[in-house]
């Protein structure tokens, strides 16, 4: 079968009026496409020809890749001719074989409308034919004058013309041989493809160039190729560049110190040999290029461009090419795209779970689903490549032959560890960031995937990182994606965020309290409790939940950490209401003066640290503590902007926040115990969130405070609440839901801002002002 497809991808059909031809153009041209290892199938001599063609030269026909029709002003004298013409568009049509036309000293008009000479030849064949036959034979005419060809007429030189069709059907040979039958099988090519054709516009005349988008490893080059293999024929001149071709170039140009303008001169020499199937072309200057290529319909696609020069140097502008040229360039950086003028971009999705699953079982099955008995481990394995096609692949063929036990083993390996391919793949786009913008990098995968982007600003708004500026070269580069949602939040790929933290993890490989983040429990356990834990570490991320047996926490274990800035000690959610298995026999001191964020699940605590200093504190988070107070009298609290209690059921008291006038959430769902908010919530001008949900013994509201900022107010559950709250007349979104509200007051006409308003369980609600219909 192998041996089949190579030799049909090999194949070349010539239909031709042989009396015109044969003896001159024709044998010139079958020694050129010899000399180029191009089989031509040339039967007609040794078949004996009647008024239909044969069986035999009807298979020749179609076992062939292309088909070359040659239009003398004989050719339709010929039925033979004519019938050959239209099993050659029907394969065009059912089979997608490659058409290639020449107009030998002979006008594409005639063809098309059958006048002059050619006409005449056609109107006598006609003679005696039915009008079925020659209502089609002028149909296949129409047809393949349309077809873009060489014009004997137009050319100086037969030979340059001869050499320059032959170097068009290597191309189109070379281009269909890496055709899309290789990817036909691949989940959800066809979407892809369909996507990619309507951006190209294959019939707009224009030169088009068009950026396909995404992070290393989703499928772009695979893509581009399944474009290349089921395009090219439509083009006179088609060539992939991919990063083999740029790597070593570049490499090459760069070593000998050439600047920018001998590196491009260089380039498009290297160009042109590829494009033109010419060796070693040479070139004095920059403007060869169009010269060469403007009278060319070409089709260019650079694979896996992140240099800005190879763009400017190989397709710098449009008018280099000829009309319906198309030029597809594939990158990770989509600012790359922007600053060359591309607008057309096709940025490339991950695959949903269904389809991921079945790309990894393509991988290490060879089916769509999985072997018997593998199921739920196939779908987790597919899981940890995080639906990037990629990793399912190597992933899938690293487990392909492997019994279940074998796959049991290698799973704890898998959950922590990078496959080396896919690390090398990912990490390209790591290295060739700015200092500044790796930084920003490894706090995302270390710390903070999953944040609000404002959140995050906040957090790092007194460090060295420039926020604004990485989250753009980040998402340009298929590093990060900002949800578009009301609250944007940063999202990095979980097998980025992997290669991230290997990164922080091999920067002391043997001492990890050298380490800017610690995120390994068993690393972070080792540290805390050896008090290695240095002046390097800025941030903690520790997953309590994977603590196996009761972890005793030494009051001093923080000690040595005096730069910390981020502490995040969390559970699982579906483990938070099982027992801690952190213990604090002394309780805990010396947390660094220097923290932006504390976030620590079910401390175990009744109140923060006596030597606890919140004065750069911009989240704290102490959900499902055991706080009963948090600290005496007021704290400098300038920079803090979330403050979250939830469910810390001891809470009877919240802290004095007259010194936090940028606070601006406020959650103290399902604290049973309160029973009053402090007075000095009153200064909280910049709050724009306050929820109370399920707090059952909170009674009365502070009144007459105009939070001017405030926009949602959570009530619900709050049971012994009966007034309507006079808090805010700014109000958007007001939830009153199980509350002991008796009546909505004739004030509610000043909220003019409200859009929601719950109340839905409130069994004494007796009276509702008709102003409400004010709003």
């Amino acid at each position: 079968m192998a041996s089949s497809s190579r030799s049909r991808s090999l194949q070349v059909f010539p239909s031709f009026r042989g009396e015109d031809v044969r003896r001159t153009f024709l044998s010139h041209l079958i020694v050129a496409l010899d000399r180029k290892l191009v089989r031509t199938v040339f039967k007609d001599s040794q078949i004996e020809r009647g008024h239909s063609i044969s069986p035999a030269l009807v298979q020749a026909i179609r076992d062939s890749r292309v088909s070359i029709v040659v239009l003398s002003k004989n050719y339709a004298s010929s039925s033979w001719c004519l019938n050959e013409l239209l099993e050659i568009l029907k394969c065009r049509e059912e089979l997608g074989q490659i058409v290639m036309t020449i107009f030998y000293d002979l006008d594409p008009s005639h063809v098309r409308y059958q006048i002059g000479e050619f006409g005449k030849a056609f109107e006598k064949t006609c003679e005696k034919k039915t009008a079925d036959e020659t209502k089609q034979w002028r149909l296949a005419l129409t047809e393949v004058a349309n077809i873009h060809g060489h014009h004997s007429r137009k050319w100086d030189s037969e030979a340059h013309m001869i050499e320059d069709f032959v170097n068009d059907v290597s191309c189109k040979l070379n281009c269909s041989q890496s055709s899309s039958e290789e990817f036909d099988d691949l989940i959800g090519i066809e979407a892809h493809i369909a996507n990619m054709v309507s951006l190209l516009s294959m019939d707009a005349e224009q030169v088009l160039m068009v950026g396909i988008w995404g992070p290393s490893g989703i499928g772009k080059s695979t893509i581009a190729r399944v474009l290349f293999g089921r395009l090219s024929y439509r083009f006179q001149r088609c060539v992939f560049i991919d990063r083999s071709f740029v790597d070593k170039t570049l490499e090459n140009f760069r070593r000998i110190n050439l600047d920018d303008y001998g590196v491009k001169l260089q380039l498009q020499e290297k160009f042109l040999s590829e494009i033109l199937d010419h060796k070693d072309v040479k070139i004095d200057h920059l403007g060869v290029v169009g010269g060469r290529l403007q009278n060319h319909k070409v089709l260019i696609v650079l694979d896996d461009v992140d240099d800005r020069l190879l763009l400017d140097a190989l397709v710098g502008q449009a008018l280099w090419f000829g009309s319906g040229s198309r030029i597809i360039v594939v990158t990770k950086d989509v600012h790359l795209l922007r600053s060359h003028g591309i607008e057309r971009v096709y940025e490339v999705g991950f695959p949903s779970e269904d389809q991921a699953l079945e790309m990894f079982c393509q991988s290490a099955f060879k089916r769509n689903s999985p072997a018997d008995g593998f199921m739920d481990l196939a779908v987790e394995v597919s899981k940890l490549a995080g639906n990037l096609p990629l990793g399912l692949n190597l992933l899938g063929s690293s487990l392909r032959g492997r019994n279940k036990e074998d796959w049991i083993d290698m799973l704890p390996e898998l959950r922590t560890c990078l496959n080396g391919d896919i690390e090398r793949t990912l990490r390209f786009g790591y290295d060739r960031l700015k200092e500044t913008h790796k930084r920003l990098f490894l706090h995302i995968a270390c710390l903070f995937n999953g944040e609000k982007v404002d959140s995050l600003k906040w957090l790092l708004a007194d460090s060295d990182v420039d926020v604004n500026t990485g989250l753009r070269v980040l998402v340009e580069r298929s590093l990060i994606r900002i949800t578009t949602h009301l609250c944007k939040t940063v999202e990095m790929h979980n097998l980025l965020q992997e290669m991230g933290r290997g990164i922080v993890s091999a920067q002391s490989f043997d001492e990890p309290g050298e380490r800017q983040f610690l995120t390994d429990s068993k690393n972070i356990c080792d540290v805390l409790e050896d008090s290695t834990g240095t002046k390097a570490v800025l941030g903690i991320c520790w997953n309590i939940s994977e603590i196996d047996e009761l972890f005793t926490l030494d009051e001093d274990a923080f000690k040595g950490m005096s730069n910390l800035r981020f502490l995040k000690i969390y559970k699982n959610p579906l483990e938070r209401n099982e027992e801690t298995k952190l213990y604090l026999p002394q309780g805990i001191q010396s947390l660094s003066r220097r923290l932006r964020l504390l976030h620590w699940d079910a401390y175990p605590m009744s109140r923060m640290p006596s030597d606890f200093s919140p004065a750069y504190l911009v989240e704290l988070g102490m959900i499902d503590s055991e706080l009963e107070k948090m600290w005496e009298g007021p704290q400098p609290l300038k920079y803090l902007k979330n403050m979250s209690l939830w469910r810390s059921k001891k809470l009877k008291e919240v802290p004095d926040l007259s010194k936090a006038p940028n606070l601006e959430e406020l959650y103290l769902a399902d604290c049973q115990s309160l029973q009053m908010l402090p007075s000095s919530i009153r200064h909280l001008k910049n709050l724009k969130t306050l929820n109370l949900e399920e707090c059952r013994k909170l009674e009365v509201l502070p009144t007459n405070i105009n939070l001017e900022s405030l926009s949602n107010l959570t009530l619900y559950g709050c049971s012994l609440i009966r007034s309507f709250p006079d808090i805010s007349r700014n109000i958007s979104v007001l939830s009153l839901e199980n509350t002991a509200i008796e009546e909505v007051p004739w004030w509610i006409e000043k909220m003019t801002g409200l859009t929601g308003l719950f109340m839905s369980g409130c069994s004494k609600l007796t009276r509702i002002s008709p102003n409400i219909s004010k709003l």
